[in-house]
């Protein structure tokens, strides 16, 4: 008889942790998951797991938390665009989250580390876009930063203490079972479905289900190289103008309105004016003139060729994912 493996998901009460926990329960795997607050249990109310306090910021809480623990899904991060003091808030957290969290895998004997980076750590220079490519050279945004420097030191750690890493990179997530607050991407679905775009800002976003995604961090922890990294995305994007015309086809009582097309220095004004009373109520804003000068316009297709032989992912198209994701958000108006 073989003894189940023991595991653990940090950010387990986030959108991708929790689909994860709940897809290695199904695998069978002994799960112990880390939260930051330990308030925070409500969603693991009906799991079969372990629920415990680990900030990623403490490395003893990690080390205590790791404890026999042969496979370690690092999906704790600060997943957020916008933030009243972003160095802090955002870069600082995910550089000082991957140190400590990887020092404490290697000092608590963990065989191998799942890391959860994001499709922000690659070069969009060339489509489609590849894991080959290398690191984003564009450093206006600072979660960018943190994604694309806490990469790059999760490998140096990884070689320094001689554990294993394996880097994944997932598009933008939506779909399944939705964790409040929503997360960045399930909040432009929102958006869309309350028409709060006016506008076609020529944004695309390459969106995956959540579901497929955690298949991913599993196939990756048990088939993917040391030292690797294996974008989980699909193959094309899709415009947010574009997932709007789905929706409006899909929820014809909802009357949405097609976003209308604008000049760029349009586009600019009215970021402006979003940053300005968003400023003022201290709140984020729907969109920042970073966000134009950043994203409009970029495509995020991806080469997914080595995901798909090496581990076997193979994702829902970005269609399906985002009919399935509307219909979870109109399913649960508490959501909207």
């Amino acid at each position: 008889m073989t003894t189940k493996k023991l595991v653990l998901v940090s950010g387990a009460n986030g959108h991708l942790g929790n689909n994860l926990v709940r897809l290695l329960i199904k695998k069978g795997f002994v799960v112990r998951a880390s939260v930051r607050n330990m308030k925070n249990k409500a969603y693991f109310k009906d799991l079969n797991c372990e629920v415990v306090q680990a900030d990623i910021t403490d490395k003893e809480s990690f080390k205590s938390a790791l404890q026999g623990v042969e496979t370690f899904y690092a999906v704790g991060a600060a997943f957020k665009l916008w933030a009243k003091d972003p160095q802090k808030e955002i870069y600082d957290v995910n550089m000082l989250g991957t140190r400590q969290t990887i020092e404490a895998a290697a000092e608590a004997g963990v065989k191998k580390i799942v890391y959860v980076s994001s499709i922000a750590a690659l070069d969009y220079s060339h489509l489609p876009t590849k894991e080959s490519n290398g690191y984003n050279p564009d450093r206006r945004d600072t979660y960018y930063n943190s994604k694309n420097d806490g990469e790059k030191l999760a490998f140096q750690l990884a070689k320094e203490l001689g554990i294993e890493l394996v880097s994944v990179m997932p598009g933008a997530m939506i779909g399944s079972e939705a964790i409040q607050p929503l997360n960045v991407s399930y909040r432009i679905l929102r958006l869309i479905l309350n028409k709060q775009i006016p506008v076609d800002t020529r944004i695309a976003l390459n969106w995956v289900d959540v579901k497929d995604v955690a298949e991913g961090c599993y196939l990756a922890a048990e088939k993917g190289r040391s030292g690797e990294r294996y974008i989980l995305a699909n193959e094309r994007c899709m415009s947010i103008t574009d997932t709007t015309k789905l929706a409006q086809k899909l929820y014809p009582e909802l009357k949405l309105h097609i976003p209308a097309s604008v000049p760029k220095f349009v586009l600019y004004s009215i970021a402006g004016l979003m940053q300005f009373s968003a400023k003022l109520k201290g709140e984020a804003p729907i969109i920042t003139t970073k966000d134009i000068a950043m994203f409009s316009g970029l495509q995020q297709d991806f080469d997914i060729s080595k995901a798909r032989n090496e581990l076997g992912f193979y994702p829902k198209s970005s269609e399906q994912a985002v009919k399935e994701a509307l219909a979870y958000l109109m399913e649960h108006q508490d959501l909207l």
